[in-house]
């Protein structure tokens, strides 16, 4: 079940108030899960379970996406953000410290979260942020047009298409590599999730300038690319190890830009071996 925690995050301008939906399921360490932008806590669904059965998973729905409300105005969508906000939620769970594996957007996040000392480990699943300008400005083209594509469907063409294999590589094509396995249901969920984000456009706007470009020393670190990434070309992972030297790079054969869905067993067992 989603539940939903507000509580305040320190900015230039004062403290203010920041609200987070999140699910919590499992026993053990605690281990974060991030999605990507337009997404939200449910691409995780298909690791979840395996998981859990060694780890508390706490999938949440990042700030302006999924059931998540918009930052407060005046609060920027960008790296110097993602520390307090995700110390300030990890503090009112009581998690010291967790396991954190993100993908794409939240990938760039969780290894933020270690550079920051805030992390155990991280686990970076086809993580923005070590693009060329062209590399950065073709995966932001491919981003508007899905999230175009998406509000300019009617709700009942998006249902009618979620009902077969065909359908569901059109609506999904650019982010799995085998759309065909994703549930219906959760085809039109992310469809309507991508369209409903509220924190899609500033993201954007300050993802312009972003980069990762510090080490992240001290914790294991693992960086993981699908072969058939179709968004952020695996060759990034290259320019990842060489900015983060003791990184494990980790290939993963068959899976596109979300891998939780191509290939739950192996996407778990990178994260759970990166946590232990």
């Amino acid at each position: 079940m989603t539940t939903t925690v507000s509580f305040t995050v320190a900015t230039a301008d004062g403290p203010r108030p920041v609200s987070v939906a999140y699910e919590r399921t499992g026993s053990g360490e605690p281990l974060l899960l991030l999605h990507g932008i337009g997404h939200h806590l449910r691409a995780w669904d298909p690791v979840t379970r395996i998981l859990a059965a060694e780890r508390e998973v706490i999938a949440v729905d990042l700030p302006g996406f999924g059931t998540s409300p918009a930052l407060p105005d005046g609060v920027p969508y960008d790296l110097g953000t993602v520390g307090p906000v995700y110390g300030a939620f990890c503090a009112e769970l009581g998690l010291d410290r967790p396991h954190v594996a993100g993908n794409s957007l939240g990938g760039m996040h969780a290894l933020e979260l270690g550079r920051a000392g805030l992390a155990r480990s991280v686990t970076a699943l086809s993580p923005a942020g070590f693009w060329t300008e062209a590399e950065r400005r073709y995966a932001f083209g491919t981003l508007r047009t899905m999230r175009r594509s998406a509000l300019a469907l009617p709700v009942p063409l998006i249902e009618r298409l979620s009902r077969s294999a065909a359908g569901r590589s059109a609506l999904t094509s650019t982010i799995y590599a085998r759309p065909g396995r994703r549930s219906p249901e959760a085809v039109v969920a992310e469809t309507l999730a991508l369209r409903g984000a509220t924190g899609f456009h500033q993201t954007l706007e300050v993802g312009r300038g972003a980069s990762f470009d510090e080490d992240v020393k001290g914790i294991p670190v693992t960086v993981a690319w699908g072969t058939r990434d179709r968004i952020l070309p695996r060759r990034q992972g290259v320019r990842a190890k060489r900015v983060i030297p003791d990184a494990r790079l980790v290939r993963l054969p068959g899976c596109g830009h979300v891998p939780m869905n191509d290939d739950p067993a192996l996407v778990a067992r990178v994260i759970l071996d990166t946590s232990r």
